[in-house]
């Protein structure tokens, strides 16, 4: 899921090397941090959070596959 993100990520900002993304894991609940550059920022959460909501969904759907809840946070 880590390398989803990472994937989804570096395609929507303008500076894909300072994509970074950190897997804080549990046994039944998993949080990625999402670190982006400050101008990237508004790319990757999209108008009122439409795009983060949608990367939120893609990992929803894959981690019932998975049998595991993915949360997404992104930091600044």
């Amino acid at each position: 899921m880590k390398e989803l993100i990472e994937m989804i990520a570096r395609a929507l900002v303008d500076q894909p090397e300072k994509v970074e993304v950190n897997e804080v894991g549990g046994e039944s609940t998993v949080v990625l941090e999402l670190r982006v550059a400050q101008p990237d920022l508004g790319k990757v959460i999209g108008k009122q959070g439409r795009t983060a909501r949608a990367i939120r969904t893609i990992l929803g759907a894959a981690g019932m596959k998975l049998k595991k809840r993915f949360v997404l946070e992104i930091l600044e």
